[in-house]
């Protein structure tokens, strides 16, 4: 490292955006590493120019807000290094090793800000494995990205606003949305009406998803249990599930199933961040004084790579990650850092009754996975081989559990698995889930191509 080596932003959605913007009003030149061939994250994905649509038809109520960050990004393009489809696959020192679509290259920084984001949490379930099963920001990416279903008839299942909206994004798009089931009561907790009411704007927006969902004849169900996904030669048939002691059935051929969002956070732990466990969101989060600096002195972190708080509370982070980092650099506006601490501030009631009262994380469910159930698909590990091994080993920390099982080995490092398989060791150990640790991160983050390990590292 030297101290001309540059400052680099990783992650372009409302979080990276926002970043960039502030340190390149300040003067600096970052580089800007994104893994998507265009800006704007999941929320703001956009399609290729063969495939373009309006902003509105693509986000909705938050159009204005895309159309502006993406003229923002055109603004300060010509002020930073914008490396598109790039994956950082590792860390060494204070060095990037990034993959592109042909070479392996690395590059040395002076400063980090992650704005890596977040991804679905997923519970398996029988035949959540089968064609036809996608993850609800893959169902999302499908329709924003490659205007295009998941899917004929699709059935939506889970909980968490995320549920509401892609169901939504369907049905306007014209697909047969068969059911939206939902393990949550979100209408029946009228207690956390008054923290709702901390962001009208949002609380509105998930009202009128339900409405417009109603309106056009989507059976919505709540207080569900899923069963099984039931697959046949061709892929999924049907999805099967309990609601008030009664086995149900929903004729579909796709199934798109989420629990709410988790941050992304092999990156951070890579580069030797301290972590703490959030029991709110029943996960382990690096740690942060709350305006971006973590426990390492030269890496920042903003948005929902931090704690999934949503788009809007990632934006204001983004900037105020930003104005940290050049505050210890001796550039800092501790004023606008205020005001957005304050407003930061004003949404968290919003957001902790979202997580604690409409839409909690059903973590019993891992008590009712089927032994049969595969929970690490990468390597075809069961619900009943995790239990076998934690009872006869006598581990119930996750890292001890994958030694023994290979459990999260494969392809995805545990990033799909993970959580659910904390989930079920501390169900099978009797134990707290904070007790099951974190699956350690690994390089590479992401597969690599192998044709690309002897290519040119320029």
């Amino acid at each position: 490292m030297t101290s001309g080596d540059p400052i680099v932003i990783v992650g372009t959605g409302p979080a990276g955006i926002s970043a960039a913007k502030t340190l390149v009003e300040a003067g600096q030149r970052p580089v800007v590493i994104d893994e998507n061939a265009y800006p704007g994250g999941q929320i703001f994905r956009r399609p290729p120019p063969t495939l373009a649509r309006s902003e509105t038809q693509l986000y909705g109520f938050d159009a204005s807000r895309a159309l502006r960050l993406k003229s923002t990004f055109e603004a300060i393009t010509p002020s930073i290094e914008y490396r598109a489809e790039t994956l950082v696959w590792s860390v060494e020192g204070r060095s990037l090793h990034l993959s592109t679509a042909r070479t392996l290259k690395s590059i040395p920084f002076t400063r980090i800000l992650l704005a890596t984001g977040a991804m679905d949490r997923v519970i398996p379930i029988k035949g959540w494995t089968a064609p036809g099963v996608f993850s609800l920001g893959a169902a999302q990416i499908a329709l924003k990205a490659q205007a295009t279903f998941i899917g004929q008839r699709v059935v939506f299942i889970g909980t968490g606003p995320l549920l509401y909206l892609v169901a939504y994004q369907y049905a306007k798009a014209g697909a047969d949305v068969a059911a939206v089931l939902d393990s949550s009561k979100p209408f029946s907790k009228i207690t956390a009406l008054p923290a709702l009411l901390a962001d009208i704007s949002n609380f509105s927006r998930g009202l009128f998803y339900v409405a417009q969902l109603c309106l056009r004849g989507v059976k919505i169900q709540t207080a569900i249990a899923p069963i099984e996904i039931v697959a046949g030669d061709r892929g999924v048939t049907s999805m099967r599930y309990e609601q008030g002691g009664q086995q149900r059935q929903s004729d579909c051929d796709a199934v798109a199933i989420g629990y709410g969002l988790r941050a992304e956070t092999q990156l951070a732990d890579l580069l030797g961040l301290s972590f703490h466990f959030d029991r709110r969101q029943r996960q382990w989060l690096p740690v942060t004084d709350g305006a971006g600096r973590t426990s390492v002195p030269h890496v920042y972190i903003a948005g929902d790579g931090a704690s999934v708080r949503g788009s809007e509370v990632a934006e204001w982070e983004g900037e105020l990650a930003a104005l940290s980092l050049l505050e210890d650099m001796g550039r800092g506006s501790q004023k606008r850092a205020s005001v957005l601490r304050r407003r930061i501030d004003s949404l968290s009631p919003f957001r902790r009754a979202l997580d604690e009262h409409v839409f909690p994380f059903p973590h019993h469910f891992a008590e009712a996975i089927r032994d049969e159930t595969i929970v690490c698909r990468c390597e075809g590990i069961t619900a009943g081989q995790i239990r076998e091994t934690v009872a006869t080993t006598g581990e119930a920390d996750i890292n001890r559990v994958k030694a023994f099982s290979r459990l999260g080995m494969g392809r995805c490092q545990g990033r799909v698995c993970g959580a659910a398989a904390c989930e079920l060791i501390a169900a099978t150990a009797r134990t707290d889930i904070s007790a099951t640790g974190r699956l350690r991160g690994q390089a590479p983050l992401k597969p690599i191509p192998l044709s690309i390990l002897a290519g040119d590292r320029r």
